[in-house]
Protein backbone atom coordinates (compact mmCIF):
# COMPACT_ATOMS: atom_id res chain seq x y z
CA UNK A 1 0.00 0.00 0.00
CA UNK A 2 1.23 3.36 -0.72
CA UNK A 3 1.38 5.78 2.10
CA UNK A 4 0.18 9.28 1.17
CA UNK A 5 2.11 12.34 1.19
CA UNK A 6 1.89 14.52 4.23
CA UNK A 7 1.33 18.61 3.05
CA UNK A 8 4.19 20.37 2.24
CA UNK A 9 5.48 23.06 5.12
CA UNK A 10 6.55 26.76 3.72
CA UNK A 11 6.90 25.56 0.50
CA UNK A 12 9.57 23.28 1.03
CA UNK A 13 9.62 19.23 0.38
CA UNK A 14 6.87 17.27 2.20
CA UNK A 15 7.31 15.59 5.29
CA UNK A 16 9.41 12.20 5.26
CA UNK A 17 7.23 9.43 6.17
CA UNK A 18 7.12 7.67 9.22
CA UNK A 19 10.22 5.45 10.16
CA UNK A 20 9.91 1.84 8.21
CA UNK A 21 10.20 -0.14 11.46
CA UNK A 22 7.45 1.88 13.64
CA UNK A 23 4.80 -1.30 13.66
CA UNK A 24 1.21 -0.96 14.65
CA UNK A 25 -0.17 -1.54 17.95
CA UNK A 26 -0.76 -5.43 19.14
CA UNK A 27 -4.63 -6.13 18.77
CA UNK A 28 -6.03 -7.34 22.45
CA UNK A 29 -7.50 -11.06 22.46
CA UNK A 30 -9.70 -12.41 25.03
CA UNK A 31 -7.77 -13.99 28.05
CA UNK A 32 -10.04 -17.51 26.77
CA UNK A 33 -8.94 -17.71 23.52
CA UNK A 34 -6.42 -19.45 22.55
CA UNK A 35 -2.34 -18.55 22.48
CA UNK A 36 -2.26 -17.92 18.63
CA UNK A 37 -0.35 -14.73 16.99
CA UNK A 38 -2.99 -12.66 16.53
CA UNK A 39 -4.68 -12.07 12.82
CA UNK A 40 -3.05 -9.54 10.66
CA UNK A 41 -5.42 -6.68 10.77
CA UNK A 42 -6.62 -5.91 6.81
CA UNK A 43 -5.29 -3.06 4.95
CA UNK A 44 -8.45 -0.85 5.50
CA UNK A 45 -8.11 -0.92 9.44
CA UNK A 46 -4.64 0.98 9.66
CA UNK A 47 -4.34 4.14 9.21
CA UNK A 48 -0.56 5.74 8.65
CA UNK A 49 1.24 6.51 11.36
CA UNK A 50 1.79 9.92 12.28
CA UNK A 51 4.83 11.84 11.44
CA UNK A 52 7.21 12.45 14.31
CA UNK A 53 7.47 15.66 16.18
CA UNK A 54 10.87 15.97 15.65
CA UNK A 55 10.68 15.46 11.41
CA UNK A 56 8.36 18.74 11.90
CA UNK A 57 11.11 20.81 13.60
CA UNK A 58 13.41 19.30 11.52
CA UNK A 59 11.32 20.86 8.01
CA UNK A 60 10.54 24.01 9.74
CA UNK A 61 14.41 24.74 10.51
CA UNK A 62 15.12 23.22 7.08
CA UNK A 63 13.05 25.68 5.60
CA UNK A 64 14.30 28.61 7.06
CA UNK A 65 17.96 28.00 6.40
CA UNK A 66 16.74 27.43 2.76
CA UNK A 67 14.85 31.30 2.73
CA UNK A 68 17.52 32.71 5.11
CA UNK A 69 20.07 31.18 2.24
CA UNK A 70 18.30 32.70 -0.41
CA UNK A 71 17.87 36.13 0.50
CA UNK A 72 21.58 36.38 1.69
CA UNK A 73 22.77 35.42 -1.77
CA UNK A 74 19.91 37.54 -3.36
CA UNK A 75 21.15 40.66 -0.45
CA UNK A 76 24.94 40.05 -1.57
CA UNK A 77 24.58 40.27 -5.37
CA UNK A 78 22.74 43.53 -4.66
CA UNK A 79 25.31 45.11 -1.92
CA UNK A 80 28.00 44.58 -4.92
CA UNK A 81 25.69 47.00 -7.51
CA UNK A 82 27.16 50.72 -7.31
CA UNK A 83 24.88 52.12 -9.78
CA UNK A 84 21.43 53.18 -9.77
CA UNK A 85 19.92 51.93 -12.45
CA UNK A 86 21.78 48.28 -12.15
CA UNK A 87 20.61 48.24 -8.53
CA UNK A 88 17.01 48.42 -9.79
CA UNK A 89 17.41 45.70 -12.02
CA UNK A 90 18.70 43.65 -9.54
CA UNK A 91 15.66 44.47 -7.52
CA UNK A 92 13.60 43.65 -10.05
CA UNK A 93 15.19 40.33 -11.20
CA UNK A 94 15.53 39.31 -7.05
CA UNK A 95 11.71 39.80 -7.04
CA UNK A 96 10.33 37.98 -9.70
CA UNK A 97 12.26 34.89 -7.89
CA UNK A 98 11.16 35.20 -5.07
CA UNK A 99 7.61 36.07 -6.03
CA UNK A 100 7.63 33.48 -8.85
CA UNK A 101 6.34 36.63 -11.38
CA UNK A 102 8.29 36.91 -15.15
CA UNK A 103 8.26 40.74 -15.88
CA UNK A 104 7.61 43.54 -13.32
CA UNK A 105 8.61 47.42 -13.08
CA UNK A 106 9.84 49.39 -9.81
CA UNK A 107 9.57 53.30 -9.39
CA UNK A 108 11.77 55.88 -7.58
CA UNK A 109 10.45 58.95 -6.70
CA UNK A 110 12.25 62.26 -6.40
CA UNK A 111 12.39 63.46 -3.03
CA UNK A 112 11.41 67.30 -3.40
CA UNK A 113 14.13 69.08 -5.77
CA UNK A 114 16.12 65.88 -6.08
CA UNK A 115 14.75 64.80 -9.33
CA UNK A 116 12.11 63.44 -11.40
CA UNK A 117 10.89 59.54 -11.08
CA UNK A 118 13.42 57.03 -12.14
CA UNK A 119 11.44 53.78 -13.34
CA UNK A 120 13.01 50.32 -14.56
CA UNK A 121 11.17 47.56 -16.36
CA UNK A 122 12.10 43.96 -16.62
CA UNK A 123 10.34 42.47 -19.54
CA UNK A 124 8.81 45.91 -20.97
CA UNK A 125 9.58 47.89 -23.30
CA UNK A 126 9.08 52.22 -23.78
CA UNK A 127 5.78 51.28 -25.33
CA UNK A 128 4.57 48.98 -22.74
CA UNK A 129 5.01 51.49 -20.34
CA UNK A 130 3.28 54.14 -22.07
CA UNK A 131 0.19 51.87 -21.72
CA UNK A 132 0.27 51.32 -18.54
CA UNK A 133 0.91 55.21 -17.83
CA UNK A 134 -2.76 55.34 -19.35
CA UNK A 135 -4.14 53.52 -16.49
CA UNK A 136 -6.43 55.97 -14.97
CA UNK A 137 -5.76 57.07 -10.87
CA UNK A 138 -6.88 54.97 -8.46
CA UNK A 139 -7.48 51.71 -10.54
CA UNK A 140 -7.83 49.22 -7.51
CA UNK A 141 -10.86 51.33 -6.19
CA UNK A 142 -14.60 51.29 -7.68
CA UNK A 143 -15.54 54.59 -9.76
CA UNK A 144 -17.37 56.22 -6.90
CA UNK A 145 -15.02 55.99 -4.33
CA UNK A 146 -12.13 58.49 -3.31
CA UNK A 147 -9.10 57.21 -3.77
CA UNK A 148 -6.88 57.14 -0.66
CA UNK A 149 -3.91 59.68 -1.82
CA UNK A 150 -1.62 58.73 1.09
CA UNK A 151 -1.61 55.11 0.12
CA UNK A 152 0.16 55.61 -3.57
CA UNK A 153 3.97 55.66 -4.15
CA UNK A 154 4.53 59.31 -3.54
CA UNK A 155 5.13 61.03 -7.16
CA UNK A 156 4.70 58.02 -9.17
CA UNK A 157 3.08 58.31 -12.30
CA UNK A 158 2.98 54.58 -12.74
CA UNK A 159 -1.06 53.69 -11.97
CA UNK A 160 -0.05 50.48 -11.35
CA UNK A 161 1.33 51.99 -8.01
CA UNK A 162 -1.72 54.19 -6.57
CA UNK A 163 -3.53 51.18 -4.49
CA UNK A 164 -0.37 50.44 -1.93
CA UNK A 165 -0.93 49.72 1.73
CA UNK A 166 -0.72 52.63 3.86
CA UNK A 167 3.14 53.62 5.13
CA UNK A 168 4.32 51.67 7.50
CA UNK A 169 2.47 48.42 5.90
CA UNK A 170 4.93 46.39 3.53
CA UNK A 171 2.57 43.33 2.68
CA UNK A 172 2.22 44.73 -0.45
CA UNK A 173 -1.04 44.39 -3.12
CA UNK A 174 -2.59 41.84 -4.63
CA UNK A 175 -4.58 41.44 -7.89
CA UNK A 176 -4.37 37.79 -8.53
CA UNK A 177 -7.03 37.43 -11.36
CA UNK A 178 -7.15 41.18 -13.32
CA UNK A 179 -9.57 40.18 -15.93
CA UNK A 180 -12.51 38.82 -13.63
CA UNK A 181 -12.23 41.82 -10.90
CA UNK A 182 -15.18 43.33 -11.54
CA UNK A 183 -14.72 46.47 -9.16
CA UNK A 184 -11.12 47.25 -11.72
CA UNK A 185 -11.03 50.19 -14.03
CA UNK A 186 -11.88 48.79 -17.29
CA UNK A 187 -8.86 50.83 -18.84
CA UNK A 188 -6.84 48.64 -16.63
CA UNK A 189 -8.36 45.38 -17.95
CA UNK A 190 -7.43 46.54 -21.14
CA UNK A 191 -4.17 47.52 -20.65
CA UNK A 192 -3.47 44.17 -19.11
CA UNK A 193 -4.89 42.07 -21.74
CA UNK A 194 -3.19 44.04 -24.22
CA UNK A 195 0.46 43.79 -22.50
CA UNK A 196 -0.46 39.96 -21.67
CA UNK A 197 -0.94 39.86 -18.02
CA UNK A 198 -3.56 38.58 -15.36
CA UNK A 199 -2.22 39.00 -12.12
CA UNK A 200 0.03 42.01 -10.46
CA UNK A 201 1.46 42.05 -7.16
CA UNK A 202 2.83 45.47 -5.95
CA UNK A 203 5.65 46.06 -2.91
CA UNK A 204 6.26 49.40 -1.48
CA UNK A 205 10.20 50.02 -1.25
CA UNK A 206 10.28 51.17 2.56
CA UNK A 207 12.71 51.08 5.11
CA UNK A 208 11.89 49.10 8.62
CA UNK A 209 9.98 51.13 11.18
CA UNK A 210 12.78 53.48 12.92
CA UNK A 211 14.26 51.87 16.06
CA UNK A 212 14.37 54.07 19.20
CA UNK A 213 17.08 56.86 18.30
CA UNK A 214 20.48 55.81 19.93
CA UNK A 215 24.08 56.45 19.53
CA UNK A 216 24.53 52.76 18.60
CA UNK A 217 21.21 52.44 17.06
CA UNK A 218 20.71 55.23 14.52
CA UNK A 219 16.97 54.92 13.21
CA UNK A 220 16.84 54.59 9.10
CA UNK A 221 15.67 57.60 7.30
CA UNK A 222 15.10 56.14 4.16
CA UNK A 223 11.05 55.83 4.45
CA UNK A 224 9.25 55.28 1.22
CA UNK A 225 11.31 56.06 -2.01
CA UNK A 226 9.11 54.16 -3.94
CA UNK A 227 7.43 50.74 -5.15
CA UNK A 228 7.80 47.67 -7.03
CA UNK A 229 5.11 46.09 -9.04
CA UNK A 230 5.60 42.05 -10.60
CA UNK A 231 3.21 40.92 -13.46
CA UNK A 232 2.09 37.20 -13.60
CA UNK A 233 1.10 35.97 -17.57
CA UNK A 234 -1.84 33.72 -15.71
CA UNK A 235 -3.84 34.55 -12.67
CA UNK A 236 -1.95 34.08 -9.72
CA UNK A 237 -1.07 35.43 -6.11
CA UNK A 238 2.52 35.46 -4.17
CA UNK A 239 1.95 33.19 -1.19
CA UNK A 240 2.29 33.60 2.31
CA UNK A 241 5.94 32.84 2.32
CA UNK A 242 6.83 35.09 -0.95
CA UNK A 243 5.41 37.86 0.34
CA UNK A 244 7.21 37.50 3.65
CA UNK A 245 10.42 36.93 2.10
CA UNK A 246 9.68 39.63 -0.37
CA UNK A 247 8.42 42.25 2.04
CA UNK A 248 12.41 41.13 3.82
CA UNK A 249 14.27 41.92 0.81
CA UNK A 250 12.37 45.33 -0.15
CA UNK A 251 12.85 46.27 3.12
CA UNK A 252 16.82 45.77 2.38
CA UNK A 253 16.87 46.91 -0.91
CA UNK A 254 15.23 49.96 0.29
CA UNK A 255 18.28 51.11 2.31
CA UNK A 256 20.67 50.46 -0.43
CA UNK A 257 18.90 52.21 -3.57
CA UNK A 258 18.28 55.17 -0.87
CA UNK A 259 22.11 55.22 -0.37
CA UNK A 260 22.38 55.11 -4.05
CA UNK A 261 19.81 57.89 -4.74
CA UNK A 262 22.03 60.33 -2.39
CA UNK A 263 25.07 59.11 -4.01
CA UNK A 264 23.83 60.00 -7.87
CA UNK A 265 22.03 63.46 -6.57
CA UNK A 266 25.39 64.52 -4.80
CA UNK A 267 27.31 63.66 -8.05
CA UNK A 268 24.54 65.25 -10.47
CA UNK A 269 25.24 68.37 -8.19
CA UNK A 270 29.08 68.20 -8.57
CA UNK A 271 28.44 67.54 -12.24
CA UNK A 272 26.49 70.51 -12.71
CA UNK A 273 28.92 72.74 -10.57
CA UNK A 274 31.83 71.24 -12.71
CA UNK A 275 30.03 72.02 -16.28
CA UNK A 276 29.24 75.59 -14.66
CA UNK A 277 33.38 76.21 -13.56
CA UNK A 278 34.41 75.25 -17.53
CA UNK A 279 33.58 77.88 -20.60
CA UNK A 280 30.23 77.93 -21.41
CA UNK A 281 30.83 79.44 -25.16
CA UNK A 282 33.91 79.44 -26.83
CA UNK A 283 35.51 82.69 -28.16
CA UNK A 284 34.95 83.89 -31.76
CA UNK A 285 38.29 85.43 -32.93
CA UNK A 286 39.10 86.26 -36.90
CA UNK A 287 41.20 83.38 -37.94
CA UNK A 288 40.35 80.21 -35.60
CA UNK A 289 37.47 78.43 -35.37
CA UNK A 290 37.10 76.46 -32.09
CA UNK A 291 35.62 72.99 -31.21
CA UNK A 292 35.58 70.85 -27.45
CA UNK A 293 33.86 68.18 -26.24
CA UNK A 294 33.87 66.93 -22.82
CA UNK A 295 32.56 63.93 -21.12
CA UNK A 296 33.00 64.07 -17.60
CA UNK A 297 33.92 61.25 -15.21
CA UNK A 298 31.47 59.73 -12.71
CA UNK A 299 32.98 61.28 -9.54
CA UNK A 300 33.45 64.70 -11.71
CA UNK A 301 37.34 64.61 -12.42
CA UNK A 302 39.38 67.28 -11.84
CA UNK A 303 40.63 68.05 -15.52
CA UNK A 304 39.54 71.57 -17.10
CA UNK A 305 40.19 73.46 -19.98
CA UNK A 306 39.95 77.24 -21.15
CA UNK A 307 39.78 79.67 -24.19
CA UNK A 308 39.73 82.70 -23.75
CA UNK A 309 40.47 86.23 -25.98
CA UNK A 310 43.26 88.76 -25.03
CA UNK A 311 43.99 91.84 -26.55
CA UNK A 312 45.21 92.50 -30.33
CA UNK A 313 42.78 89.84 -31.28
CA UNK A 314 45.77 87.18 -29.64
CA UNK A 315 43.28 83.99 -28.04
CA UNK A 316 44.72 81.57 -25.16
CA UNK A 317 44.05 78.05 -25.44
CA UNK A 318 44.50 75.99 -22.16
CA UNK A 319 44.34 72.62 -20.74
CA UNK A 320 45.36 70.38 -17.85
CA UNK A 321 44.35 68.77 -14.95
CA UNK A 322 44.36 68.55 -10.96
CA UNK A 323 45.05 65.53 -8.75
CA UNK A 324 41.72 63.94 -7.20
CA UNK A 325 38.05 64.13 -7.58
CA UNK A 326 35.18 65.24 -6.62
CA UNK A 327 33.88 68.20 -4.60
CA UNK A 328 37.26 69.54 -3.47
CA UNK A 329 38.75 68.64 -6.96
CA UNK A 330 36.13 70.50 -8.65
CA UNK A 331 36.62 73.51 -6.33
CA UNK A 332 40.60 73.59 -6.78
CA UNK A 333 39.78 73.71 -10.84
CA UNK A 334 37.33 76.94 -10.04
CA UNK A 335 40.38 78.00 -8.33
CA UNK A 336 43.00 77.41 -10.96
CA UNK A 337 41.40 78.11 -13.90
CA UNK A 338 40.42 81.86 -12.76
CA UNK A 339 44.11 82.31 -11.72
CA UNK A 340 45.15 80.99 -15.38
CA UNK A 341 42.81 83.75 -17.07
CA UNK A 342 44.47 86.42 -15.08
CA UNK A 343 47.73 85.48 -15.59
CA UNK A 344 47.02 84.93 -19.51
CA UNK A 345 45.95 88.28 -19.33
CA UNK A 346 48.51 89.97 -17.78
CA UNK A 347 51.52 87.80 -19.44
CA UNK A 348 49.46 85.89 -21.82
CA UNK A 349 52.53 86.46 -24.66
CA UNK A 350 54.83 84.56 -22.44
CA UNK A 351 53.13 81.36 -22.05
CA UNK A 352 56.37 79.94 -19.48
CA UNK A 353 55.52 83.06 -17.04
CA UNK A 354 52.25 81.86 -16.94
CA UNK A 355 52.55 78.76 -15.80
CA UNK A 356 55.45 80.17 -13.41
CA UNK A 357 52.86 82.30 -11.52
CA UNK A 358 50.19 78.95 -11.63
CA UNK A 359 52.59 77.05 -10.13
CA UNK A 360 53.35 79.92 -7.69
CA UNK A 361 49.83 79.72 -6.70
CA UNK A 362 49.36 76.23 -6.71
CA UNK A 363 52.31 75.42 -3.76
CA UNK A 364 50.67 78.34 -1.77
CA UNK A 365 47.10 77.30 -1.98
CA UNK A 366 46.96 73.95 -2.61
CA UNK A 367 50.04 71.89 -1.05
CA UNK A 368 48.92 68.53 -1.48
CA UNK A 369 47.82 68.72 -4.99
CA UNK A 370 49.87 68.39 -8.28
CA UNK A 371 48.97 69.85 -11.62
CA UNK A 372 49.34 69.63 -15.41
CA UNK A 373 48.87 72.37 -17.66
CA UNK A 374 49.58 73.29 -21.31
CA UNK A 375 48.85 76.71 -22.41
CA UNK A 376 49.00 78.15 -25.92
CA UNK A 377 49.48 81.63 -26.70
CA UNK A 378 48.00 82.15 -30.61
CA UNK A 379 48.20 85.33 -32.74
CA UNK A 380 45.84 83.48 -35.99
CA UNK A 381 46.73 86.32 -38.21
CA UNK A 382 50.39 85.66 -37.74
CA UNK A 383 49.88 82.01 -38.04
CA UNK A 384 52.08 82.08 -34.53
CA UNK A 385 51.50 79.56 -32.03
CA UNK A 386 53.68 79.31 -28.60
CA UNK A 387 52.96 76.73 -26.44
CA UNK A 388 53.94 75.56 -23.05
CA UNK A 389 53.38 72.86 -21.07
CA UNK A 390 54.23 71.56 -17.36
CA UNK A 391 53.71 67.60 -17.26
CA UNK A 392 50.84 67.42 -19.78
CA UNK A 393 50.40 65.72 -23.05
CA UNK A 394 51.94 67.56 -26.66
CA UNK A 395 49.45 68.61 -28.73
CA UNK A 396 48.59 67.33 -32.10
CA UNK A 397 48.76 69.43 -35.23
CA UNK A 398 47.10 67.85 -38.46
CA UNK A 399 46.83 69.24 -42.12
CA UNK A 400 46.80 67.92 -45.70
CA UNK A 401 50.61 67.57 -45.22
CA UNK A 402 51.07 65.96 -42.00
CA UNK A 403 49.75 64.52 -38.51
CA UNK A 404 51.87 64.80 -35.81
CA UNK A 405 52.80 65.49 -32.47
CA UNK A 406 53.98 69.01 -31.00
CA UNK A 407 57.99 68.09 -29.99
CA UNK A 408 56.89 70.22 -26.58
CA UNK A 409 59.94 69.94 -23.87
CA UNK A 410 59.33 67.22 -21.26
CA UNK A 411 59.07 69.07 -18.06
CA UNK A 412 57.26 68.01 -14.61
CA UNK A 413 54.01 68.59 -13.40
CA UNK A 414 53.28 71.82 -11.48
CA UNK A 415 53.70 71.12 -7.26
CA UNK A 416 56.48 68.50 -7.88
CA UNK A 417 59.36 70.50 -7.94
CA UNK A 418 60.97 73.48 -6.04
CA UNK A 419 60.97 75.98 -8.74
CA UNK A 420 58.70 75.01 -12.10
CA UNK A 421 60.43 76.46 -15.61
CA UNK A 422 60.76 75.11 -19.10
CA UNK A 423 61.21 76.50 -22.27
CA UNK A 424 58.48 76.67 -25.08
CA UNK A 425 57.63 76.04 -28.41
CA UNK A 426 56.73 77.88 -31.26
CA UNK A 427 54.72 76.63 -33.85
CA UNK A 428 53.32 77.86 -37.55
CA UNK A 429 50.43 76.21 -38.71
CA UNK A 430 49.49 76.78 -42.12
CA UNK A 431 46.01 77.56 -42.87
CA UNK A 432 43.46 74.35 -42.91
CA UNK A 433 45.52 73.48 -40.46
CA UNK A 434 44.17 72.04 -37.14
CA UNK A 435 45.96 71.69 -33.44
CA UNK A 436 44.33 68.78 -31.03
CA UNK A 437 44.57 69.71 -27.27
CA UNK A 438 43.12 66.58 -25.26
CA UNK A 439 43.19 64.80 -21.60
CA UNK A 440 44.79 62.41 -20.51
CA UNK A 441 41.64 60.84 -19.78
CA UNK A 442 41.28 60.44 -23.44
CA UNK A 443 44.06 58.02 -23.18
CA UNK A 444 43.55 56.06 -20.42
CA UNK A 445 40.14 55.76 -21.37
CA UNK A 446 41.00 53.34 -24.12
CA UNK A 447 42.34 50.65 -21.92
CA UNK A 448 45.44 50.22 -23.85
CA UNK A 449 49.08 50.96 -22.51
CA UNK A 450 49.98 54.83 -23.27
CA UNK A 451 52.44 54.30 -26.19
CA UNK A 452 49.09 52.36 -27.58
CA UNK A 453 46.80 54.74 -26.82
CA UNK A 454 49.12 57.58 -28.56
CA UNK A 455 48.95 55.42 -31.46
CA UNK A 456 45.45 55.15 -31.44
CA UNK A 457 44.95 58.60 -30.93
CA UNK A 458 47.47 59.77 -33.82
CA UNK A 459 45.73 57.39 -35.80
CA UNK A 460 42.50 58.93 -35.40
CA UNK A 461 43.57 62.40 -36.61
CA UNK A 462 45.73 60.73 -39.27
CA UNK A 463 42.42 59.20 -40.97
CA UNK A 464 40.27 62.25 -40.61
CA UNK A 465 38.01 62.45 -43.96
CA UNK A 466 38.99 65.12 -46.41
CA UNK A 467 35.54 66.87 -46.42
CA UNK A 468 36.07 66.91 -42.19
CA UNK A 469 38.87 68.88 -42.29
CA UNK A 470 37.77 72.20 -42.69
CA UNK A 471 34.74 71.69 -39.82
CA UNK A 472 36.36 71.49 -36.01
CA UNK A 473 33.27 69.80 -34.90
CA UNK A 474 33.61 67.27 -36.96
CA UNK A 475 37.15 66.74 -36.18
CA UNK A 476 36.19 66.33 -33.01
CA UNK A 477 33.48 63.35 -33.08
CA UNK A 478 36.04 61.86 -35.32
CA UNK A 479 38.69 61.21 -33.11
CA UNK A 480 36.24 60.30 -30.44
CA UNK A 481 35.03 57.82 -32.14
CA UNK A 482 37.80 56.50 -33.06
CA UNK A 483 40.02 56.80 -30.45
CA UNK A 484 37.20 55.25 -27.95
CA UNK A 485 35.74 52.01 -28.32
CA UNK A 486 31.88 51.59 -27.50
CA UNK A 487 32.36 50.26 -24.17
CA UNK A 488 34.83 52.43 -22.86
CA UNK A 489 33.90 53.17 -19.34
CA UNK A 490 35.53 55.74 -17.25
CA UNK A 491 38.77 54.82 -15.69
CA UNK A 492 39.53 56.63 -12.02
CA UNK A 493 36.55 58.90 -12.40
CA UNK A 494 39.07 60.66 -15.23
CA UNK A 495 37.38 63.28 -17.97
CA UNK A 496 37.88 63.35 -21.40
CA UNK A 497 38.60 66.80 -23.02
CA UNK A 498 39.01 67.70 -26.67
CA UNK A 499 39.80 70.65 -27.63
CA UNK A 500 40.04 71.71 -31.51
CA UNK A 501 41.39 74.81 -32.99
CA UNK A 502 40.98 74.94 -37.09
CA UNK A 503 43.04 78.08 -38.46
CA UNK A 504 41.23 79.15 -41.24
Amino acid sequence: MTTPHPPKVAGISPLAPAPAHTSAPAVPTPATAPETAPAAPSASAVSPAPPAPCTLVQDRLAGWVSDLTTLHELTERLARTADLDDALREVLRAGASLVGAGRGLVTLHGDGDAGHPVTVALGLGRADLGHIETIPHGHGQDHGEDHDPGSAAPGSYVRLLDDLPPVGDRSGTAHPDIPGEDDLDPRHREVAARLGYAASYAVPLESPASSPNTESNPPPAAGRIGAAVWLYDEPAEPTRRQRHLAGLYCGYATEHLARLLELTHARETVAALYEELLPTRLPRVPGVRLAVRHRPGPRGGGDWYDALPLPEGALGLAIGGITGSGPEAVAAVGRLRASLRAYAVMEGEDPVAVLSDLELLLRVTEPTRAATALFAYCEPAERKVVVAGAGHCSPLIIGPGRAEYVETSLSAPLGMLACWEAPSVDIAPEPGETLLFYSDGLLHRTGDTMDRAFTRLHSAAASVPRAARTDPDAIADHVLRTVLPEDASPADGEDVILLVAHFT
